[in-house]
């Protein structure tokens, strides 16, 4: 079975960090922080594909996510809100900083033949029919659960089991049963159904 690594991103590396390989059906999962051990733990895992909970894109049309400009969205952004999904803009205040480590993950993980996509376990979650993490992480778990995924344990964080959600969702796209919210480098890979 192919490997897939599911990453919850935090926005600066002080903060936890969800990391999860899912191997078939099992998943393994631990906290990292620094850029460099996420890469290094990416390295190890030769995963087929990455998919990572963090904006991965700016809006059409910004140069930068510090520019001043009035688009704050994307177009899979927009799709979010069409669906009724919630979401946090990426202009959005802490946002700039995920979307900034986001990006510049993405682009050295794909100098490194690495197959990366944007995924939002919060909007999965929804569209899955499981419950998300303000809900009760013992839900939350029990919804990953009756997915089928093995090796969830009592003791993994709200941090570990979104990055749960990310891979799943990533083990979804490769097996063709997801859809593609935006278009062109502008994507969110969200469950089909």
């Amino acid at each position: 079975m192919p490997i897939i690594v599911g990453l919850d991103l935090a926005g600066v590396e002080t903060r936890s960090t969800g990391f999860c390989i899912l191997d078939g059906w099992s998943v393994k999962t631990c906290v990292v922080h620094s850029d460099e051990e996420i890469i290094e733990k990416i390295r190890g895992t030769r995963p087929v594909l990455v998919a990572i909970d963090a904006p991965l894109s700016l809006p059409a049309g910004r140069k930068s996510i510090e520019e001043k400009t009035g688009t704050h969205l994307r177009e899979c952004d927009r799709e979010l809100q069409r669906r009724r999904i919630r979401f946090f803009p990426i202009t959005l205040g802490p946002m700039r900083k995920l979307t900034a480590r986001g990006m510049r993950l993405r682009k050295i993980l794909e100098d490194m033949r690495f197959k990366v996509v944007e995924v939002y376990p919060g909007g999965a979650q929804d569209v899955l029919g499981i419950p998300r993490k303000q809900e009760g992480l013992d839900k939350l778990r029990g919804g990953l659960k009756k997915l089928g995924i093995k090796g969830i344990a009592n003791a993994m964080s709200h941090d570990e089991l979104d990055a749960i959600t990310c891979a799943y969702v990533g083990k979804l796209f490769l097996e063709g049963k997801t859809l593609t919210y935006g278009s062109d480098d502008q994507t969110i890979i969200m469950p089909s159904s």
